[in-house]
């Protein structure tokens, strides 16, 4: 909505005058010309006479008539042809008798200004027009206008008697024959006004430069010096002139999340293409940004790669893209690409990226079109305000339209707070850099065998996506203003108990700090280290050293100060987690070649790998030798060393198990560690406040119970106990205390404490603030490595413990607590961070300890569980929270699996049935769950049996009929069970074969003991008769009436359920004969073909299904994809290329070699088997491989090794390989 219309103020501002002309708009030309010049030329008469500028608009609101609008509002008319209103003006010359040239100069062309409606899809315009009445063009000149006018009448256009106007007011009206002479009379004096207003604007001083660099830093920086390292920016972009692409190193440095590109030609010659020459990025399109139903967004955002490399969202199709994704024009992007917008914005910024982590930047380098303008509107809209949403851009003109639009939303005095206009590329990239906390465009290095080094481009480095490589010179980009201002913060960070980083240790070697102290473990390691590093021809490929921990003892910094330590003489890298391990040992194998001429001859890595499970370890292991046999490594070459860091309960005697191979980090100091521990305390203390390095003053005193325990007493006196902050202490001392590395977000926090923080640069102090003096000193603030989102956690595992006894002591009990925690919905129902916070929730309650994955003993249930049962005596509350956190989770039918086994363990029966029954209900083939339900009745059954047995009940039918009926429940149960794992594909669960055997014995032995059998000379034979034949005992004829059928069935649900184990025990491969036929030449028409190929086709859907439940016997790594045939260059049958032909070719390597070649890819290398294979064309969307077949039809192809795949929507080439699995992509390249 416009301001209202106004009269004359100086003259040279423009007075304004609205018409809505919607109606006149649909005129056929000739009455649209006649009543757009009537408008304009009637306007202009009163401007020029009055000596004022001015401006008309049409498609403005000029009147209330319409209820549906205001005064003002812009709503925009349909423009059919522009050149109707241009040649409008052309009434000029009949409408004025004299100075038609006058009128001409005075009167501007009009000018189309479209009009951004996001409800419409129409092309709407708000038509303008200036009156600019220069005096050396109307000085002494009165304008008398004959108005043009369509009479229906006449049916044709006729001009009004000659008029002079004027402008009165707000409005233009005519000079009355009484003001005439007056008017002529003081023709001077509006001369002069106007002379004066003219030399006004002429000698006016200019406006005062805005100090547009301070501008852009403070956006950027929040108002900070630096640009946060852990912030991530999401660029919205159209078009770059070339002159701007070559300015971009500030773009480099940030962490650029996803880019909103417009520029259907980025990727050849574009913003893309430069990007892609510094950094990795995947190219996707905004449908990737659907969220399939089902997952998660941790699932969702591993699938598409976020965080670990830029994703580069093309909005407006890709021109050198295969795949259907052409540009379109605006109307038809509004159509059809408008929802996807919509959906992609709303995920991002409510679900992946908490507000306050992100900031967006629109960088507008073309002429702005309406999508970018839809795009401002959502993120506006899903942000819940602009404070951090930015604008850069060069042309005045092009914000304009932007700024127009933006007003609508935000007013124009925050749209321009939040942007800088008028800068070059240039100059903000110079300006830029100087806020940015690492040097624009550093060069990495590693070691090469050699003893020099070699540059590593940041590209290959992001490719390795599963490695975070340390390399020669690691921080060493970090600029000297960030150090000065920050090192203080990064070491008391350290010592408070947050985990070791890079700098902490890059801060010591440059003498910033003083250095860390190196533990007794770190020289035991290193002593491995080196041990394993002097040539020896029984050296196994892949060497592993294990360091066990304490949590919280500090094994991760032993760990990494070993890395920091020998980065300069080996290839070091950290193993992200959550990777296959087919995807890391490939990247371990590249890193390992990166840049050396010899595989045989490369420097060793060294990869540190954090709380895995032992077959992770194994299997990567396995995986790393596989690639390295396949190079021919000569014996005795070490070429990888796995540092494993897993914390456990008892580390000393894993020390004691493979001392040759296992390090142990305690709580507890040595003599020499105690002393260098004292003298670093006491260096600490004279620099910090206490509450700066509690960790490390705990860890002096070697984490003993008493000082713990003091130290918590001294902490919590005077805490309030009704405050929100101490219920936040409650519960995060309540997950840190039973789930390993457990945290809560902050907004988790902020959501509970209700704080509503305005602005990014407040936001931390703002929370800060909010706590209590007690939790300033045990919280300790966190930011997860990948997402940089901030959590909260106590300083350490002992002292959450401690904090939990004393805050509960007498008050409240630890299964009281925990039903508050899962009663908090604001934390229950927050969605940033929910995936962890659930996760965390759902292991307090369900994940037993284990001892093989570290924990302290083997148990039934979760701790907290064993602990209410226990501790707290009170198996029914334990009860109450699984059924509470059953109805929190939506039913989750595992806790009811849960609930069942603890309510079966105490002999519940009747219940446990109902729960059991619930979870089957919800899960009908989980051979698990199934398993769960068949384990009560068991336990019942056996129940049944001992209190006939402590009871002296006669075993008689009547008496046994009960246990009998729970048994063959039990049966039954065990079978549905054994079904449902026979469908399952990922793992065999035997459970249900073994405890069908196991109750079926139980049920034979109770019925061969009863009196009918036990008390006959013939009993056995009789009872044998009995269970085989159709012969029942008269004793058992009416009691067992139900049970006869299925228990004379017993002997041969046994026998299989024994035949199913005997198998399982062994492992079978059936023989194939070397028999061939020849097919009988082909004489089918092209319809018969086609015929019977779909009769193939659905013939391969059917037996897909029985292949997968086949292949789940087979242990994972047999399940090798061979292929058989390959797509050739020949012609007729001689296009399929068989695998012997290449057994020529491969014949120098063993059987195991030549299968390694062709599953890591080696072969395809070779000249002659390149030449004899055919190259096809395809592409990727979403990590799916697709070719296209007959009729353009979209056919999806299995991938041969599926890390080939690119994580983004790339065109592609490769070898199309047939295996019995279908047709396989082998070799997969993408197209440069």
């Amino acid at each position: 909505v416009l301001q209202p219309e106004s009269g004359a103020f100086n003259l040279i501002s423009p007075c304004h005058e609205y018409k809505s002309f919607s109606i006149a708009a649909a005129l056929d030309p000739t009455r649209l010309r006649a009543k757009f010049a009537r408008e304009v030329l009637k306007f202009a008469t009163g401007c020029m006479n009055i000596r004022s500028n001015g401006t008309i608009h049409f498609g403005v609101m000029d009147s209330k008539e319409d209820a549906g609008y205001v005064h003002g509002e812009i709503i925009g008319i349909h423009v059919e042809e522009k050149d109707i209103y241009v040649d409008a003006l052309d009434y000029i010359e009949r409408s004025f008798s004299s100075d038609k040239e006058h009128v001409r100069q005075c009167v501007r062309p009009p000018r189309f200004i479209e009009v951004m409606d996001r409800e419409s899809t129409e092309k709407r315009f708000v038509v303008e027009v200036d009156i600019v009445p220069s005096l050396n063009i109307v000085k002494n000149k009165v304008y008398a206008v004959r108005l043009p006018n369509f009479k229906e009448s006449s049916n044709k256009v006729e001009f009004e008697k000659e008029t002079i106007l004027r402008r009165v007011g707000s409005k233009t009206e005519p000079v009355s024959d009484k003001d005439l002479s007056d008017f002529y009379q003081r023709v001077r004096d509006r001369d002069a006004q106007r002379q004066e207003a003219e030399k006004n604007q002429f000698f006016s001083a200019p406006e005062s430069c805005q100090d547009l660099g301070r501008k852009l830093t403070m956006l950027l920086t929040s108002g900070k010096k630096f640009i946060e390292k852990e912030k991530w920016f999401i660029l919205v972009t159209n078009k770059f002139k070339s002159d701007d692409v070559c300015n971009i190193d500030w773009l480099l440095n940030m962490n650029v999340f996803c880019v909103f590109d417009f520029d259907p030609e980025s990727k050849t010659s574009g913003l893309c293409k430069t990007y892609l020459q510094h950094h990795a990025a995947n190219m996707h399109f905004l449908q990737s940004y659907r969220k399939p139903a089902g997952s998660s967004i941790k699932e969702f955002t591993s699938q598409l790669h976020l965080f670990e490399q830029t994703s580069w969202i093309f909005c407006n199709g890709r021109t050198d893209f295969i795949g259907n994704e052409t540009p379109c024009d605006e109307m038809t992007w509004i159509k059809t690409k408008m929802t996807f917008l919509r959906e992609s914005v709303s995920l991002i910024c409510k679900q992946i990226l908490p507000k306050g982590t992100f900031q967006v930047i629109f960088l507008l380098t073309s002429p702005v079109e309406k999508p970018l303008l839809h795009t401002f509107y959502e993120f506006f809209t899903d942000m819940e305000g602009h404070e951090d949403i930015i604008c850069i851009c060069e042309s005045e003109k092009n914000y304009q339209k932007w700024q127009s639009f933006a007003e609508g939303s935000c007013g124009k005095e925050t749209v321009n707070n939040s942007s800088v206009v008028g800068m070059k590329m240039s100059h903000v990239n110079a300006t830029l850099q100087h806020v940015q906390p690492v040097n624009a465009c550093a060069h990495k290095h590693l070691p090469v065998f050699v003893k020099g080094t070699c540059l590593l481009e940041t590209q290959i480095e992001e490719q390795m996506h599963s490695l975070e490589i340390l390399t020669v010179d690691h921080c060493n980009e970090t600029s000297k203003d960030f150090i000065n201002e920050e090192k203080t913060n990064i070491e008391r960070q350290f010592y408070r108990g947050g985990r070791v980083t890079w700098l902490n240790f890059w801060l010591a070697e440059n003498k910033y700090v003083d250095e860390v102290i190196e533990r007794d473990s770190y020289h035991e390691t290193s002593k491995l280290l080196n041990d394993a590093l002097k040539y020896n021809f029984d050296q196994t490929l892949v060497n592993c050293i294990n360091i066990y921990h304490h949590p919280g003892s500090g094994g991760s910094t032993v760990a990494r100060q070993v890395l920091w330590n020998n980065r300069k003489d080996l290839r070091c890298a950290v193993i992200k987690p959550s990777y296959p391990v087919s995807v890391v040992a490939q990247h371990a194998v590249e890193l390992r070649e990166y840049e050396e001429k010899d595989p045989q001859m490369c420097l060793p890595v060294l990869l540190l790998i954090e709380d895995t499970e032992k077959e992770y370890l194994d299997d990567l292991r396995h995986e790393l030798e596989d690639a390295i046999n396949n190079k021919r490594i000569q014996s005795g070459t070490l070429c990888f060393i796995l540092l494993s860091c897993r914390h456990s309960h008892d580390p000393e005697r894993k020390c004691k198990e493979s001392p040759l191979q296992n390090v142990s980090v305690t709580h507890k100091l040595s003599a020499e560690e105690t002393r260098k521990f004292a003298k670093k305390r006491q260096t600490l203390e004279e620099r910090y406040a206490p509450q700066f390095i509690l960790t490390f003053v705990l860890m002096s005193e070697g984490f003993s119970e008493d000082y713990i325990q003091h130290f918590v007493t001294h902490l919590l006196q005077g805490i309030d106990g009704d405050a929100v902050v101490t219920r936040l202490i409650h519960y995060v001392a309540l997950l840190n205390t039973y789930v390993q590395n457990s945290f809560i977000s902050q907004s988790h926090f902020e959501a509970l404490l209700a704080l509503t923080i305005h602005l990014e640069r407040f936001r931390q102090h703002e929370f800060e603030r909010s706590l209590s003096d007690q939790a300033k000193l045990v919280f300790l603030h966190l930011r997860d490595d990948k997402t940089h989102i901030e959590s909260i956690r106590i300083i350490h595992p002992l002292v959450a413990k401690e904090i939990l006894q004393q805050l509960l002591c007498g008050k409240q009990t630890q299964s009281q607590l925990a039903m508050k925690l899962l009663r908090e919905s604001v934390l229950f129902e927050h969605r940033f961070g929910r995936d962890e916070y659930l996760a965390f929730l759902r292991q307090l309650f369900l994940r037993r300890s284990r001892i093989s994955k570290g924990d302290e003993y083997d148990s039934l249930f979760s701790p907290l569980i064993e602990y209410v049962c226990e501790n707290e005596k009170s198996p029914n509350r334990a009860i109450e929270l699984l059924k509470e956190a059953f109805d929190c989770f939506h039913q989750d039918p595992f806790f009811a699996q849960q609930l069942a086994r603890l309510l079966y363990t105490y002999e519940k029966f009747e219940e446990a049935r109902h729960w059991a029954e619930t979870a089957a209900r919800q899960l009908p083939n989980n051979s698990y769950i199934l398993d769960t339900k068949g384990q009560v009745y068991r336990k019942w059954f056996h129940a049944k049996c001992k209190a006939i047995e402590n009871d002296n009940i006669p075993k008689t039918a009547e008496n046994t009929a009960n246990a009998v009926e729970i048994a063959l429940k039990a049966l039954e149960c065990f079978q549905e069970c054994e079904r449902a794992a026979d469908k399952e594909m990922e793992d065999v669960n035997s459970s249900g074969f073994f405890s069908e055997v196991e109750i079926g014995c139980s049920l034979l032995k109770l019925i061969s003991s009863l009196q009918v059998f036990a008390e006959r000379t013939n009993g056995h034979s009789e009872c044998m008769k009995y269970l085989l034949t159709d012969y029942i005992p008269e004793e058992l004829e009416s009691s067992w009436e139900p049970f006869h059928g299925r228990l004379k069935k017993i002997h041969k649900t046994m026998q299989d359920a024994l035949e199913w184990i005997s198998e399982d025990l062994s492992y079978f491969q059936t023989d194939i004969g070397d028999e061939e036929e020849i097919p009988e030449k082909d004489h089918d028409t092209e319809q018969e073909k086609e015929s019977k190929y779909e009769i193939v086709q659905s013939a391969v859907e059917h037996l897909e299904k029985d292949y997968w439940t086949k292949m789940k016997d087979i242990p994972q790594r047999r399940r090798r994809i061979y292929t058989h045939f390959f797509l050739g260059n020949g012609v007729g049958l001689d296009k399929y290329v068989h695998k012997r032909k290449f057994d020529k070719i491969t014949k120098g390597f063993s059987v195991s070699e030549k299968r390694l070649k062709w599953f890591s890819g080696e072969a395809w290398k070779m000249t002659e088997i390149a030449t004899m294979l055919k190259r096809v064309s395809g592409w990727t969307e979403d990590r799916v491989v697709y070719l296209e077949g007959p009729q353009k039809k979209k056919l999806n192809i299995r991938p041969l090794f599926v890390p080939s795949v690119p994580h983004s929507n790339e065109n592609i080439t490769f070898y199309l390989g047939f295996t019995f699995r279908g047709p396989v992509a082998c070799n997969i390249l993408v197209k440069k």
